[in-house]
Formats: structure tokens, sequence, C-alpha cells
């Protein structure tokens, strides 16, 4: 019966190895991104398969390589969407939701070879969060009111993010950029506020936050390179 609604060379999986698959797909991503987990963590050098595009990039991003990767397996692909929501979301912490989800199947494909049903290792994780989130919650503090050791919360925190990325070298002179930044949106969540421009060549040092507005332009020909005091007229043509 199955055959009338099935192309031709489809193969169908079902109860024990259906299981397994979805088991050994999505720990096998996770084992994948976690070598590059950590200050420590190893590069991957990506190749497209493509026929015109056979570009060659290297990276520890774990959003990157989960991007960058075919995936035909079912739970695979659903680990690779929580790492994207997480990487919209927050923007940091993709390759440790990812290792995180490997491991709790991990254990899971433990649990199911014991014959415990999936929907009783599920309310056990559920459980495991609510008491999890509740220890974070009394071991957090709230230095929002200390301005000092507010923007000292923002540094570790920005400096911890850095730890893992290229900028791992230069990652307290980064970390006090993107503290400075954040600061003066003044409480806004609007990320959009902060303008982002890229210069090829120069070193890491050479990056700056400048208090005011850039315009990226290109200087006309026989036009002067700087003028001081000028007269600046803002049009809003939309």
């Amino acid at each position: 019966m199955e055959g009338a609604f099935l192309e031709q060379g489809t193969s169908v999986d079902k109860g024990e190895n259906a299981r397994l698959s979805s088991f050994i797909g999505a720990i096998a991503v996770a084992d994948m991104v976690k070598t590059t987990l950590g200050p420590k963590g190893m590069d991957k050098i990506l190749q497209r398969v493509s026929e015109h595009d056979q570009t060659i990039s290297v990276t520890n991003d774990g959003a990157t390589i989960l991007r960058s990767i075919n995936l035909d397996n079912a739970a695979a692909k659903v680990l690779v969407d929580i790492a994207k929501v997480q990487d919209d979301e927050v923007g940091d912490g993709t390759t440790s939701v990812a290792v995180l989800c490997g491991e709790l199947l991990r254990e899971a494909e433990i649990l199911v070879n014991q014959r415990i049903h999936p929907q009783t290792i599920s309310a056990g994780w559920r459980l495991a969060r609510n008491i999890a989130r509740k220890a974070l919650e009394d071991s957090s503090v709230n230095n929002s009111e200390n301005q000092e050791l507010f923007e000292k919360d923002l540094f570790r925190i920005a400096r911890t993010t850095l730890s893992s990325k290229l900028l791992t070298h230069e990652k307290d002179y980064f970390a006090q950029l993107a503290v400075d930044a954040i600061i003066r949106l003044k409480g806004s969540n609007n990320l959009d506020h902060i303008q982002v421009l890229k210069k090829a060549g120069g070193q890491l040092r050479d990056s700056y936050l400048e208090n005011g507005f850039l315009l990226d332009k290109s200087i006309g020909v026989g036009q002067p390179k700087r003028i001081t005091d000028a007269n600046i007229l803002i049009a809003n043509t939309s």
C-alpha cells in the first residue's frame, strides 16, 4: 500500500530502525561541532560541493558549520533548526545548544533501550529544566542599579562570548567596545541603532567606536578629503 504513495527508490524505516536512525543522525551532528567548542576548539575546513562554487572556508563557529552541511536525517535537521533559533534570538551559544541536545539524546538512547517510554524521559527532562532554572535564578545577581558593577558584568559577559571567536587574542579590547556601544543605547534593545562599517586592511586594534554618525561614501573627483566645521543638510527623501 505504501508503494503507491512513495517514489521509486524510497525506503521506509519503522519502529526500532527509525528510532535508531534518528539517534545516530542527531548525535553525529553534535559530535561534529563538539570539537569546535570553547577557547581551545579546533577549526573546521568547509568546502562547497556545488559545480560552480567550490570555495573553501575555515571556521569554528557552530552556526556557520551547521548552516553549511546538507542533511537528510529528520532528527539532525531539528538539531540544526534549534541552533538557528538560538543564533537568531541570542546570537551566541549555537554550538553549546547542539552539543547539549546531542548528549541528552545519547542518554535518552540508553533509557529507551531499557524500555523506558519516550514520554517518561521527556517528563523527566522538563522536571530537570525547572530545577536548573530555579538554581540559576537563586544564584543570579542584579547590579542594574549600580552602573559601575553593571558595566563590569557586561564586560565579563562580552569577554566570555569572545573567548571562542577569532578575536580571542583581543577579546578585552573588543569586549570594552561592545559594552560602550550597548551603554550608549540607554536601555534600548534595538541593535539596529549600532552601525558596523567594515574596511579591509589594518589591524584588529584599528577598530574603534565613533561617538556620532558615520556615512560610508566615496569621495568625488576633485572634492576635498577633509572639512571642518561644515554645514550638513539632512533631507528625508523617502
